[in-house]
């Protein structure tokens, strides 16, 4: 195999284990809905948005014959269908969501697992001097830094019995 096969392969498989490892972040709270019952300290949007987004790209790895878009947005429709209908399920209408200065709803693996998810699509694309793989991934890292600072700034406490959940 030359080399630029050989690192197009390495970089195909660090994009789709970093995405399925980002997708995967949902089950601790899928497991936290299914122990309490409850949606308290889940959002929503994040479930939505990934599953809009898998869908896109499934769509557009069908018409670039693209198989590494394919498997790995198939899986994450998948698993963020699914995390929606368990939080569909144990959505009790929430109550109002008060702003403060915590970062104790954000996930800091998902930050980490945006960032390495973003960044690896990022060089995928460049590897196949694709615009249209590179540029939808910049926010991602973007905004992983933008979270980085905040869990800086504003550093998360620890919730007990969240934390007892997710061993």
């Amino acid at each position: 195999m030359e080399a630029g096969g050989l690192a197009d392969s390495l970089l195909s498989g660090a994009c789709v284990l970093f995405t399925l490892g980002m997708f995967s972040t949902g089950l601790s709270d899928l497991k936290h809905m299914r122990m309490t019952r409850s949606v308290d300290s889940v959002q929503f949007l994040p479930f939505l948005t990934t599953d809009v987004n898998n869908l896109s790209w499934l769509s557009y790895g069908a018409l670039k014959g693209n198989w590494t878009l394919i498997i790995v947005n198939a899986v994450g429709a998948v698993l963020q269908t699914l995390y929606i209908l368990v939080y569909l399920h144990y959505c009790h209408r929430k109550a109002k969501v008060i702003r403060t200065k915590s970062t104790q709803r954000l996930s800091f693996s998902l930050t980490i697992a945006t960032l390495l998810t973003s960044a690896s699509w990022t060089l995928y694309g460049f590897r196949l001097r694709d615009p249209y793989i590179v540029v939808p991934n910049l926010p991602g890292i973007l905004t992983s830094f933008i979270r980085f600072w905040l869990f800086w700034k504003y550093p998360q406490e620890r919730d007990r019995n969240y934390q007892l959940l997710q061993t």
